[in-house]
């Protein structure tokens, strides 16, 4: 099979504080993204920075069809996820993290005093579902600044 090659394409650079801020949210969860049909010429990426304030986490919620994958910068991050959102899996420096699309979770800064900084990759797009909150206690190990 024999692909055409485009060389008339160019990158695109998105330059530190020109990402694109209107994207999906889901409470102390902060979403970034860098690259994105938004405001770049992508079609089935979205690539980001999430970042979680000491001692925040995010709205229970799901990306639905989306594959997610993530990668911590720095901090120490919990997925809390399954029946109850009783499961958890922990995440710190250098971790990379896979996401299933439609897996109901939540996302929280373990510390109280660090922010909680990752990378993220979703295709096809930054889809945020959110979902009815939870009670802080139902998680375990969280606690609030």
């Amino acid at each position: 099979m024999s692909v055409e090659l485009d060389t008339t394409a160019v990158p695109v650079v998105t330059r530190r504080g020109e990402e694109h801020g209107d994207t999906g949210q889901s409470g102390g969860a902060v979403r970034i993204s860098g690259v994105s049909p938004q405001h770049t010429p992508a079609t089935r990426i979205w690539f980001g920075q999430v970042s979680n304030e000491p001692g925040y986490r995010s709205l229970p919620h799901h990306h639905g069809e989306a594959e997610t994958g993530g990668y911590v910068l720095r901090g120490h991050g919990r997925i809390w996820f399954g029946e109850g959102y009783g499961e958890y899996v922990d995440m710190t420096e250098g971790d990379f993290v896979f996401v299933p699309p439609f897996m109901p979770h939540v996302e929280g800064n373990m510390s109280t005093t660090e922010e909680l900084v990752w990378l993220t990759c979703r295709t096809p797009d930054n889809i945020v579902i959110n979902l009815p909150e939870v009670e802080d206690s139902t998680l375990a190990g969280y606690r609030r600044s």
